[in-house]
């Protein structure tokens, strides 16, 4: 999701907290989760999964827009009106594959050149509601992640 002419200066630990309040409740309202999150200078890349056949990730994106669109105003700015968006391809929603787009997306500062380790980047995360402490960073992220997922999920 790219800001309205690239707009920068917007982007602070205030702001990525609402963003994260925003995103929590998005997606508890729609049943999805987001286990990748970067926010960039001049925009956000969101990685989400559904956790059953009753989850509307279009009606988290839209909710999620509104709510992020409302907290830009005040600042004269906003999100451009056409998100990009990708649905992953089969061979994509693997384990390893998933993990590899998650990592792709926590790269993003590295190949911009705002930190030398992904880790060391304050705007970037995991969102599953419920569990405020999942962390990316973690060594045992994954396994974690995939332990939680399948118990919301319901196939555990």
């Amino acid at each position: 999701m790219t800001m309205e002419s690239r707009s920068q200066g917007w982007l602070d630990a205030l702001h990525h907290a609402k963003v994260r309040e925003l995103l929590c409740h998005a997606l508890g309202r729609y049943g999805v989760v987001c286990p990748a999150y970067c926010l960039m200078p001049d925009h956000g890349h969101f990685l989400w999964i559904g956790l059953n056949e009753m989850s509307d990730q279009r009606l988290a994106a839209a909710a999620f827009r509104e709510g992020w669109n409302f907290e830009l105003r005040p600042g004269g700015r906003q999100l451009q009106r056409q998100p990009f968006d990708h649905v992953l391809r089969e061979e994509e929603r693997e384990r390893g594959a998933f993990a590899a787009v998650a990592q792709y997306i926590f790269e993003n500062p590295v190949r911009a050149g705002l930190v030398e380790k992904w880790e060391n980047y304050p705007f970037l995360g995991a969102l599953v509601p419920g569990y405020p402490i999942l962390d990316p960073r973690e060594e045992d992220y994954w396994d974690r992640f995939w332990r939680i997922y399948g118990r919301l999920a319901g196939s555990v």
